[in-house]
């Protein structure tokens, strides 16, 4: 066998070398999810660790490669929703928000429409009423001067309200146009958010799509129940800042028009009279971190967008010595005094918060708040022992067919199927490593794809050996025969693999769900298959040709 140049076999086993080591925290999953687990929270709580998660951080050190292969719903267990978005709630909303802009509209012909009030309605309709009808022309004029242009393909040319008169009222409501392309802005901002909120708690490869017109599909591995799974996507986290009216001990009171009575967080048996309409919402924060306060205690910073900014600014300044609300979820957290202008939109959410709590406020903060109330129509939990079985079934599939495989190879090709059998687990091994590395999502028909890999793999080494004996036969020297038969084998082997490859494409780009999965492992299959039977093989016959230095061979 001709002698194989020093760069080409340091090359061959530095990816056999990469590969192992790279598929070996696979070896450990428990042990290397915990602590990737522990460094995105750490990360996340901008460096601030638990006890238990520098615990956690300390099973697997942090020098060595920690990817490890996603196991699928089927495989690991997890939780199964199907949530129905209430875009209704963003009609209403978006509608009670354009009532002061209406007000101040009307307010600058005062002298033309009279005295302006806002009437009693059905959620998603302004009414507004004018005491002096002959305005009602100028009026309307000013109100759809409000209007802006829809954004959205569908809605070219329309507007995103509909103003119309209806005796002494002015009614507003959203277009048709608008009320499609809020739908969609809903739902997209819903899929994102819930994402976001998934994926900053360390869990690994969510299934989070959109289903029909209002419909969101959340599948995540790895959590314990449905129901942790919704008090961790359903919180809404609504942060909002505003303006109290007044403080009382008395549950019962009865807020006036456009203002809501909350409870304090922490302080039982307090209440906050607070006008209905915030000055800033979380949807214009733009970052949020857990910190200390002066006293060394928990806390939150936040820092606002420049629209938020100067609403925050403007309003702190025409208010010194008022106190203004904090409000998350409809409960006050903190309502201190404006003390003097505030610029710039920075500041600090205090409370009775653990280290804990305000890391997963600031997490909730980030994420952003739901845009609409969602209502769960399907909930369904996956045992992990159910994972654990498909696991068990795989692993003795796995076994059953590398068996067989290593008992035929070694029958029929002896010491060189042995060769054969070495390479075949080089190659399972390179095949979670490259899984890791990008990290693709294991799932049962993957194992199936896997044990599929297996099987075919040896068909190169097959190609080859056949040809070898084929050389031996017209009196080849063995090492003469062992370049030939590589050489001249591998046409055969490309375009054997070239036919799989484009059915495992096909499948992967066309296909869903756990057709995919299948091709993912059978695509990857194919690469590292080519890769161990021709050069790792070849790499390993090389080392058993120099030290034996037979004169003759039996393939």
């Amino acid at each position: 066998m001709s002698e194989t140049p020093f760069w080409k076999s340091a090359l061959v086993w530095g990816l056999v070398l990469l590969g192992l080591a790279f598929a070996a925290p696979n070896l450990f999953y428990d042990r290397v999810e915990k602590h990737n687990d522990a460094v995105a929270a750490i990360e996340a709580a901008n460096g601030i660790a638990t006890p238990d998660q520098e615990a956690a951080r300390a099973l697997w050190p942090d020098w060595a490669p920690s990817a490890i292969v996603p196991l699928g719903l089927d495989l690991r267990g997890g939780a199964h929703l199907l949530a129905e978005v209430q875009v209704a709630d963003v009609y209403a909303a978006r509608i009670d928000a354009m009532w002061p802009d209406v007000r101040d509209a009307l307010r600058d012909v005062r002298d033309q429409v009279g005295n302006v009030r806002r009437q009693p309605s059905v959620e998603g309709v302004l009414r507004v009423a004018i005491s002096n009808p002959e305005g009602m022309a100028v009026a309307l004029e000013k109100v759809k001067a409000l209007a802006t242009p829809v954004v959205s393909l569908t809605g070219i040319g329309q507007n995103d309200i509909e103003v119309s008169a209806e005796g002494t009222e002015i009614i507003v409501q959203l277009s048709e146009a608008e009320r499609i392309a809020t739908d969609q802005r809903t739902i997209q901002q819903s899929l994102e958010i819930i994402r976001r909120r998934v994926d900053e708690v360390g869990t690994r490869e969510p299934t989070i799509q959109r289903q029909g017109e209002d419909r969101i599909l959340i599948q995540v591995p790895g959590i314990g129940s449905a129901a942790e799974l919704k008090s961790l996507i359903g919180t809404t986290a609504k942060l909002t800042f505003q303006p109290v009216v007044r403080i009382t001990q008395d549950a019962a009171t009865n807020p006036g028009p456009r203002e809501a009575l909350l409870p304090a967080m922490d302080q039982p048996g307090t209440y906050y009279v607070v006008e209905k309409t915030p000055v800033v919402t979380g949807e214009e924060l733009t970052n949020a971190q857990p910190a200390f306060d002066q006293n060394g205690k928990p806390a939150v910073e936040f820092q606002f967008d420049p629209t938020g900014a100067r609403k925050f600014g403007d309003y702190t300044a025409n208010n010194i010595g008022k106190p203004f609300a904090i409000v998350l979820d409809d409960e006050v957290i903190s309502a201190p005094v404006i003390q003097s202008h505030i610029p710039g939109g920075r500041g600090i959410i205090t409370g009775s918060f653990t280290v804990e709590e305000s890391t997963e406020l600031a997490v909730l903060l980030r994420a952003g708040a739901l845009p609409a109330e969602m209502t769960f129509l399907e909930e369904r939990t996956i045992g992990p022992e159910l994972g654990a079985d498909s696991i068990a079934a795989g692993q003795t599939a796995a076994l059953v067919g590398a068996s067989l495989v290593a008992a035929y190879m070694i029958a029929s090709y002896g010491i060189f199927g042995t060769m054969t059998i070495m390479a075949l687990a080089i190659n399972i091994a390179i095949i979670f490593a490259v899984l890791s590395l990008i990290g693709a999502t294991l799932t049962l028909p993957g194992i199936a794809g896997i044990v599929l890999t297996m099987g075919m793999s040896v068909d190169a080494n097959v190609l080859i050996y056949e040809r070898v004996r084929e050389e031996l036969r017209e009196g080849k020297s063995p090492a003469a025969a062992m370049d030939i038969g590589f050489s001249k084998a591998l046409s055969a082997i490309m375009d054997s693999n070239v036919t799989g490859l484009i059915t495992a494409l096909i499948m992967f780009f066309i296909g869903s769900g756990p057709v995919r999965g299948f091709a993912v492992t059978s695509v990857i299959g194919i690469f590292t298959a080519m890769f161990t039977a021709v050069y790792v093989t070849r790499a390993i016959i090389a080392i058993y040709l120099g030290w034996r230095r037979p004169k003759t061979i039996i393939v």
